[in-house]
């Protein structure tokens, strides 16, 4: 739900939430009750978690400059052999 700015011209500033578009020109102030007339401000966009703003600029980036591969990935390192016990070194492996 928006959170819409409205101005009182005697205690300021005051926000009110409500469904989007429903928004009216003046709401009375929650202090003195005159009319406060509604202002508009810049969306605050930066209240997002980090990480899913970086998910969106990469799914924006994606839709016009995918990013092309030119080679498989590398093989991860080979791991190396287990330590067998030496008493049972000698028998046979599958």
């Amino acid at each position: 739900m928006p959170l819409y700015a409205y101005r009182c011209d005697a205690d300021g500033p005051v926000e009110v939430m409500a469904p989007m578009g429903a928004a009216t020109p003046t709401v009375p102030c929650p202090t003195c009750g005159a009319g406060a007339v509604r202002v508009i401000t810049a969306p605050r966009l930066g209240g997002a978690r980090r990480d899913l703003v970086a998910a969106i600029d990469r799914a924006e980036a994606s839709r016009t400059e995918p990013a092309v591969v030119s080679a498989p990935p590398p093989r991860p390192a080979a791991r190396p052999a287990p330590r067998l016990d030496p008493r049972t070194a000698s028998l046979p492996r599958p």
